[in-house]
Order: structure tokens, then sequence, then C-alpha cells
């Protein structure tokens, strides 16, 4: 096969550049405006960053091929790293102290362990199996969540040319064939898993590698023709390229991250990125546009802005420090600037310098490598230095107390179908709401006599979220499998549910989860199951920028500072308040129970102190109940077990529900 080739700089490119680190910025910027966030589908920016990468890496290696019929891989990863490692390396050092003075020690652990695999370009691998969902509230107080990006990208180019060169070699005429199906292998793989294994279609570079080999077919095929227009397509060079900016445009306002879509959803700003790369024309109004001077410089500090502004917004929040104040948000965006500006023309442009000796480059990689494993591997065996915070003997409010702000601490529950010990089988419905009345119960006297079991998946991604209505369709038979669960499990829910007397349904009710639940009811009543609803938790949404509970809030703001027994019970009469949170939906809860005789417990009545008009935020031994908005704690569950058994709350509901002493 004859290739042509010319090869010179196309500053459109920088400008796509711009419009993809500026759409994830705004994405992670969270902007509200009138109770909306608007561009909720900037992350979609990542995914124009991946065709790019394509497009420009196979570039690089089919021209050194086809001109020398040779290719140099060292020079080739000695130009990735001097692009790549420096700049990271530098954000990564100027974080440490910004961690030390501000993150708890769980949370300093969940750092260090996200910085060496960024070091190893892994760290796709390890928010996947860490089960961080991406856009989640929690995954905003990850300060290099950012980089499972550039590790699925650094694979890429480790792989990638190897393959290319030996397709190249001893295949080439059928190079355009193996990119071809190498695409449409991952999208294929891609749109599967994005249905049953979310996590995993995000993260993963075989799930990803088709919107890179996207840029690798247009480079392919660019290089192969000779040119990307012929005279009598020009029409398509006017039209194609504005058609392009819509696709995209439109995938920014109107993507969500939080909703599971079809993949083929997601090929339109991908094909719109590929149509601007393809029919741009110096003459063109979209090619005008991105290679003019304010895109093309942002472009160019993509990667310094890109690199910089998560650990700035996460660093931000998390000392809410542009919680309100629009002037603190704009000081925020220009500190963002200044820091990426400067690691261009000080950091990046001399490291990326042919004429700068590469043996200074290496050599501050080498100590800053050396440095950055020791100092982190150094924080996760100390557990993240737990005495920097709480060390007051007036409360045992030390961090492994308060615990992690963000990470959900599970509780298992065992998959052994037959081991009951002649106890009577409880099914508990619910989520991670539900997980919490099971910790509880589980703590008490009960376990003695009575089996509980958790319905929900124990899957370690994004995933788990168990809602009411998976039951509903379980029991209608409306799918054979739901939400990607495995046969395992649904067999496992089928036997629980058989020989479960009492069904106690406990989650975080939302609105779609009403909507069913009275005929819901009406199937478990069908099948002679006993019923118990609890409503809605305690839950505390808008308070600052992250969802925490009040105590926690104060720690945060003051995290040397305990908060004395008036400011304790200050804080605790303000949860109480914050009830009016749950109130409209846990008053369609109690009608529906109402309507249908069933017992409902009010949560509130066992997290809170009724007569006082607070709730409880630390245990009698000192130790916080909640380490999030909502979620309990293991001595949080130690401290309701015990009033449960003091206050014989919910212990009549059982007795009456299995018709058996269970006092």
């Amino acid at each position: 096969m004859k290739y042509k080739h010319s090869f010179f700089y196309r500053p459109e490119i920088d400008g796509l550049r711009a419009i993809s680190v500026g759409a994830v910025i705004l994405y992670h910027a969270q902007i509200i405006i009138l109770n909306q966030q608007v561009f909720k589908g900037g992350f979609i920016g990542v995914d124009l960053f991946f065709v790019i990468s394509g497009y420009l890496i196979t570039s690089i290696i089919l021209k050194e091929l086809i001109m020398t019929n040779n290719f140099s891989f060292k020079y080739f990863y000695q130009r990735r790293i001097r692009r790549i490692l420096p700049i990271l390396l530098l954000v990564m050092l100027a974080t440490l102290p910004i961690a030390w003075i501000y993150l708890p020690p769980n949370s300093y652990v969940g750092f260090s362990k996200s910085v060496l695999s960024s070091l190893g370009f892994i760290s796709n691998f390890y928010f996947h199996y860490s089960g961080q969902q991406y856009g989640a509230d929690s995954s905003l107080l990850k300060p290099f969540l950012h980089t499972w990006s550039l590790s699925v990208e650094e694979q890429y180019y480790i792989l990638f040319p190897i393959i290319l060169f030996i397709t190249f070699k001893y295949l080439k005429k059928y190079i355009i064939h193996i990119l071809i199906f190498g695409f449409i292998g991952s999208l294929g793989l891609a749109d599967w898993t994005n249905k049953y294994y979310h996590s995993a279609s995000f993260y993963f570079l075989q799930t990803r590698m088709w919107e890179l080999l996207a840029g690798s077919i247009l480079a392919y095929f660019e290089i192969t023709f000779g040119h990307r227009h012929r005279g009598k397509y020009q029409i398509l060079n006017l039209i194609f390229p504005s058609l392009g900016i819509l696709l995209i445009g439109h995938s920014f306002l109107l993507f969500d991250s939080s909703v599971h879509q079809p993949l083929l959803y997601k090929l339109s700003p991908i094909i719109g990125v590929c149509l601007i790369i393809w029919f741009s024309h110096k003459d063109e109004l979209i090619t005008k546009i991105l290679s003019s001077r304010i895109f093309v410089f942002i472009g160019l500090i993509s990667y310094s802005l890109y690199l910089w502004h998560y650990p700035i917004f996460t660093f931000a929040r998390i000392v809410e420090f542009n919680s309100e104040s629009l002037f603190k948000k704009i000081l925020v965006v220009i500190i963002l600037l200044f820091l990426s500006i400067a690691s261009y023309y000080f950091i990046e442009k001399p490291a990326r310098n042919k004429n700068y000796k590469s043996k200074y480059i290496f050599i501050f990689i080498f100590i800053a490598y050396c440095f950055l494993i020791i100092f982190n591997s150094n924080i996760i065996l100390r557990e993240g230095y737990k005495k920097r915070f709480f060390s007051s003997d007036n409360y045992r409010l030390k961090l492994l107390a308060y615990g992690n702000i963000n990470d959900h601490i599970f509780f298992e529950t065992s998959y052994n179908y037959d081991d009951y010990n002649n106890r009577q089988n409880v099914l508990i419905v619910g989520n991670s709401h539900g997980e919490d009345i099971l910790k509880i119960l589980s703590k008490t006297n009960l376990k003695n006599k009575i089996y509980f079991n958790l319905t929900s998946p124990r899957k370690r991604n994004s995933d788990y979220n168990f809602q009411i209505i998976y039951l509903y369709d379980f029991l209608k038979n409306e799918r054979a499998v739901i939400d990607g669960s495995s046969v395992d499990f649904l067999n496992h829910l089928k036997k629980q549910y058989d020989k479960s007397e009492l069904i106690i349904l406990a989650t975080r009710f939302q609105d779609t989860d009403i909507k069913i639940l009275d005929e819901l009811i009406k199937i478990l009543k069908k099948d002679n199951k006993k019923i118990i609803i609890f409503d809605n938790a305690l839950e505390q949404k808008n308070i600052g920028s992250v969802r925490v509970n009040r105590l926690i809030d104060y720690i945060l703001k003051n995290p040397r500072k305990y908060p004395d027994e008036q400011t304790l019970k200050d804080i605790e009469k303000k949860m109480f308040l914050d009830l009016e949170n749950t109130k409209d939906i846990n008053l369609k809860i109690h009608e529906i129970s109402k309507k249908n005789k069933i017992p409902l417990i009010e949560r509130m009545k066992i997290f809170c102190n009724i007569i006082e008009k607070r709730c409880p935020s630390i245990t009698d031994t000192g130790h916080k109940i909640y380490w999030d908005y909502a979620h309990i704690t293991e001595e949080g569950a130690d401290f309701f077990a015990r009033r449960i058994e003091k206050n014989k709350l919910f212990l009549k509901y059982l007795d009456s529900a299995l018709k058996k002493n269970i006092d």
C-alpha cells in the first residue's frame, strides 16, 4: 500500500483541547443556575481528549514508520515521559502539605493510595476496585480521581505502539482492518459492560479503547489519502464542522453522568469531534474560531489546567473556601489559571524542549518518584498519622472514631443459604440505608433468635445501590436479570424471599419507590408475607458543598477545636430541625402504611430524643454516630442497638409479625 503524508501544525486541534478541558472544568465546578447544574455533560470532555490523543499518537507513529521503516520506542517513550511526568509530579508534591493539614487519616490513606496508583498509571483500576463512582458526591473529595484518564491513556501508549509496529512490519495491508476490528470490538464490549458493569466500563482501557481508536482510524486515512478533503466535497467542509460542534455542545448540556445511558448515545460527541478533525479547513468558521489565539492558548495549557483543577477544587470544597462567596469562587479560578500558566511556561515547555538536557529532567523525575513512593507508603503504613487530629482526652473523637467522611464501611452479610441455626428468617429490603438497619438489628440480642439478611448484592463498584423497585421487578418477573446482578445473587434473593416470614422495607425512599410501594405491598400480602416499613432516615443535604452532618461540618471548619457540651447540644438540636428534609416523603410513606395497615417504624423515634428535640451525634463513649450525611458508624449501630433493647422499640412489631415471643 502506498502512503502519502504531509504533517503540519493544526491550531484547531489545540482549540478542541480547549473545549474539552473547559467542559471538564465546568462540570467539576458544579455550577448551579436555577437549582439546576449546567454543563452536567461536561465529563464528555475526557472522551474528546481520548479521540484527539488517538489521532495525534497514531499520526506520530505512522509518520516515523513510513519515513524510516522503523520506530524508535526509546525516543517515543522518552517524549511521553517528558510530556507527562514533570508537571504531574509537581502537582503531587504540591498537594502533599495541603493534604497533611486538611485530610483526616483515613482520607489521607486513600489519597496516598491514589497517588501511588497514579505513579504506576493504574489509578483507573484503583478507583474501580475501591468502589469509587465518578460523579458521586464522595468523588468530589478525591484529589487525584481525575488521573484515571491519564492511566487509560498511558496504558494505551504502552501497548498501541507495539501492536502498530508489529502490524506495520508483518501485516501492513491489514492495518485499517485491525484498527476497525479493535474499534468495533471495544465499542461492543463497552456497550455490554455499560449495562451490567458500569464502573468497569467507565474506568478500563478495553472499554475506552474505541474512542482512542476512532482518532487512530482518522490518522490512518489522512496519511493514506494524503489529505482530508477533495475539491468536489468542499461543501462538506463548511457543513460538518458546524454539525460537529452542535453534537459536542448537545452532549455537554444534556448528558448526565448519574444516568446509565446507552453507550451508543455517547457516540454523538465522538462523531462530532471526528467531523471537526476531518473536515476542518482554514476558510471555515468553526476552524477559524478554534484556531483563534484564546482557544489555542487554552489548548496549549490544557494539560496543566486538567492536572491542577481537580485537586484545587477538591481542597476548596474540603475547607469550604468557595462554598458561598462569589469572590472566593473567582479567586479559585484565578489561582487555577495562575498555576496552570506558570506550570506550562516553567515546567511543561522546558521539559519538552529538545535543547534541554534529558538527564536533568530524569534526575528530577527519579528523585520525585522515590520521595512520593516512600512518603505515601509511610502514610499508608502509619494509617494516616491519626495523632494529627482529635487527640483530646475529653472525647474519644480520634479519627478512627470519627471515621472517614466519605468511605463507606460495609457490613458484610452471609451467603450461606442454609445456616440459620433454627432462627426466624427476616429479609431487609433496601440500599445502604437498609444496611444501617441491618447493622443495628444484628447488634441486638435479637440476632440469637432472628436471621437478618440484606437483599443488596455485595458489589464493589458503583452499581451498589439497591432500591425497592428492584424487588418489585423481581416479583413481577419483568426482567430475568436486573441491573446486571449475577445468577448466584438472584438465586440467593429467591431463597431468602421464599424462606422469609417477614419483609422489612428500609431504604432511602424516593418518588420512584413510592409510586410502586402500594402495589408491592399487595404482592407481598398475596404471598402471605408480614411487612414492616421504616420511613426515611434523618438526612442533612445542604451543609456547605459536601453532604455531611452538622457535627462533621463543625469539625471540618474547626479541625483542632473540640465542641464543648453546649456546642454539641446546639448541633444536635439543629440536626433535629433537619428532620424537615424528609418530612414530605415520610408523609407519603405513612399514608401508604396506614392505608394498608402495615406497621411503620419512624426512624426519628430511634435516632432522636423527641422530648428534648435533638438527635444524638456522639455515643456515650464519645464516638461519632454518623460518618456522612445520614449513614451510621459501627459505634453508632451499637448505640442504637442498646436503645432498641432498653426501650423495647421495634420488638412488639416483630413479636406480632412472627407470632413468637422474642422479647
